[in-house]
């Protein structure tokens, strides 16, 4: 396994991170998560918002005797409704502090490795929401923070008023966006990027061609045929799809949702590592590169 440092934090992470929002069954996620750590596996993902928090104690129990064995990262943000019926977008101090005691109890730990607020809008009092994480680190309850957002205008906003250490954001062939200026601003503030949707919602991995984003089906079968013969018989389309990613610079981690056996292992196949810059070649010519419509 490759490990990088996440920006400017003494985090090690693996370059295959775990996404535990795959995870649908306590005794299957049991067995996979084994198998991850067993492979190298170190940065582990969830989210209070996943199954209501369930998702958070399956890890935590899951995690428990090999806790100084791994990270364990979270996210906040999203209350859920007292009826149940969905959430609604909370970024206030006072909720953020009470959550993270909840996600502490339910991870079964003392402090959160990454803590990382869940969206993020121009309209939410932002610096309110940085004191609450920056109270939390000088409780010793998080080690570092972070955001998860796919806006520009938002990121831009946290990297020039807090001390985040990561940004975790969609990317992939089939998702481009982030190559026009964010990669390029969080490389250059010492800013850790974690990516999620590598796989393109599985296009790139297997999954019938559909249109995504602003791409319809023809270059979404076109992107998964580049990948498919860049892979070869030595890596799955997985391990290719998740290594256009790993080849940029500013990317510390690709965080892919891993459900089964099966998956850990395609992820895997063929080794963890970047492309090299013939291959990144085929595969951008054939998705060309996109950019943000809103929230610029």
């Amino acid at each position: 396994m490759l490990y990088r440092l996440l920006g400017a934090s003494k985090l090690s992470v693996s370059a295959i991170s775990f996404g535990c929002m795959s995870l649908k069954d306590e005794r299957d996620a049991a067995r996979v998560i084994d198998h991850a750590v067993e492979a190298g596996i170190n940065f582990f993902d969830t989210a209070d918002l996943y199954e209501k928090g369930l998702n958070e104690e399956w890890v935590g129990r899951i995690l428990r005797s090999r806790r100084e064995e791994v990270l364990l990262a979270t996210k906040v943000g999203n209350q859920w409704r007292a009826d149940g019926s969905g959430w609604d977008w909370n970024p206030r101090k006072d909720y953020i502090l009470r959550a993270a005691e909840d996600s502490l109890k339910r991870l079964r730990t003392d402090r959160i490795d990454l803590y990382q607020l869940h969206g993020g809008t121009l309209a939410d009092d932002i610096d309110e929401t940085i004191e609450a994480f920056e109270l939390l680190q000088q409780q010793g309850k998080i080690r570092y923070y972070g955001l998860s957002s796919i806006r520009p205008n938002v990121i831009r906003e946290y990297v020039e008023r807090s001390r985040i250490i990561s940004v975790m954001m969609q990317y992939s062939l089939l998702d481009r966006r982030p190559e026009e200026n964010c990669l390029e601003l969080l490389e250059a503030a010492g800013i850790g990027v974690l990516v999620r949707g590598a796989l393109g919602k599985g296009l790139l991995a297997g999954k019938p061609a559909v249109g995504y984003l602003d791409h319809g089906p023809d270059v979404v079968r076109r992107a998964a045929e580049a990948v498919r013969s860049v892979a070869g018989m030595a890596r799955s389309s997985a391990n290719v799809a998740v290594g256009y990613v790993l080849s940029h610079p500013a990317v510390a981690s690709a965080v892919v949702g891993i459900g089964t056996d099966g998956q850990l292992e395609d992820v895997l196949r063929g080794g963890v590592r970047g492309l090299e810059d013939e291959e990144m070649k085929q595969l951008r010519a054939v998705a060309p590169a996109d950019q943000y419509g809103e929230f610029r």
